[in-house]
């Protein structure tokens, strides 16, 4: 009779822990927590706890813990990870994703929900499902600036021969070899090694990256170039989002759309904040010639008209929000 009923209880632990296996959300990012991606995702996490209750637990990870982004691509697709905040590697799944590549494009927060509403969650995000991908929403990761241990960078010229880090984007490498850089694509959760050990010269972020991951106290100089506008897509594998229950995708959804007014928020408010901070540490900060960035930058969006498929169409359209 003891054996029986030991086994029946060892059956109901089975059953519950298989339960609660079910039940967890599994959220991951490759950022550090500090940048503002890192500070969304808490947010939205927060937030959809309180909105799940007990039915369900949101699972948050950070700092590249579950995998860089390339590697939460496929785990999304797998179904081993839920949710997944991906960045400027979008391109590498849908080549149309590569619009926010295209340097000088995004005028402001404003221009960006626009776009957000016309293209993004329209041409975008129906690219992405075919790749097996469900772009629930557009946050933030901001406004790129560039970063290095030579000296400042006013013009293109003064990039030559530097090994800039950049994200895992073949957009971002063409632009930056395009103004004679030595573009050198590298994992996020790598770079602050690579600038300390010199295995790259600089690199380029958003403020809220350089000082969430503190790559000012491994490089000399911070150009404020704005360069590159970068949201960043609350993802989910198409064929897992369709196995979580409606009433839990739905508050997915909800969520993540007030999350999204959260971090343009939050990002504006830091672009304010943490430059005075960097400055108070050290690194010495200039502004670069922008006329002279955007001239050099004509060969990039030639390049793009020509490789990808409506190209021309998505800049025009993006460029022609501006002006709304």
């Amino acid at each position: 009779m003891l054996k029986k009923l030991l086994g029946l209880s060892a059956l109901a632990l089975a059953i519950t822990s298989t339960h609660a296996q079910a039940d967890k959300i599994v959220f991951a990012i490759g950022g550090s927590p500090n940048s503002l991606q890192g500070q969304t995702a808490q947010e939205f996490s927060k937030r959809l706890q309180e909105s799940l209750g007990d039915t369900h637990q949101v699972e948050y990870y950070h700092s590249g813990q579950l995998g860089d982004e390339r590697q939460l691509i496929q785990k999304l697709r797998l179904g081993t990870v839920d949710l997944a905040a991906i960045s400027s590697i979008m391109s590498s799944v849908s080549p149309e994703f590569a619009l926010f590549d295209m340097p000088f494009l995004v005028k402001d927060r404003e221009h960006l929900q626009r776009i957000d509403k016309e293209i993004i969650m329209q041409d975008l995000a129906e690219s992405a499902d075919t790749r097996g991908l469900n772009v629930i929403s557009t946050w933030e990761n901001g406004f790129r600036h560039i970063t290095n241990n030579e000296r400042p960078i006013n013009v293109p010229s003064d990039l030559e021969g530097l090994k800039i880090r950049t994200p895992q984007s073949e957009w971002r490498t063409v632009m930056f070899d395009t103004w004679g850089a030595n573009p050198t694509p590298m994992a996020f959760s790598e770079v602050f090694v690579g600038l300390q050990t010199g295995v790259v010269d600089g690199q380029e972020n958003p403020l809220s990256n350089i000082n969430g991951a503190k790559f000012q106290e491994v490089q000399d100089y911070l150009s404020l170039s704005n360069h590159v506008y970068s949201p960043i897509w609350l993802t989910a594998g198409k064929d897992g989002w369709q196995k979580l229950p409606e009433d839990v995708r739905n508050a997915i959804s909800e969520v993540a759309a007030e999350t999204q007014g959260w971090a343009l928020a939050k990002g504006e408010e830091l672009d304010g904040s943490l430059l005075e901070v960097m400055r108070g540490e050290g690194i010495e900060v200039n502004r670069v010639d922008r006329n002279a960035f955007v001239e050099a930058s004509n060969p990039v969006y030639e390049q793009f008209a020509e490789q990808v498929e409506g190209g021309q169409e998505l800049v025009d359209r993006a460029m022609a929000l501006a002006e709304e």
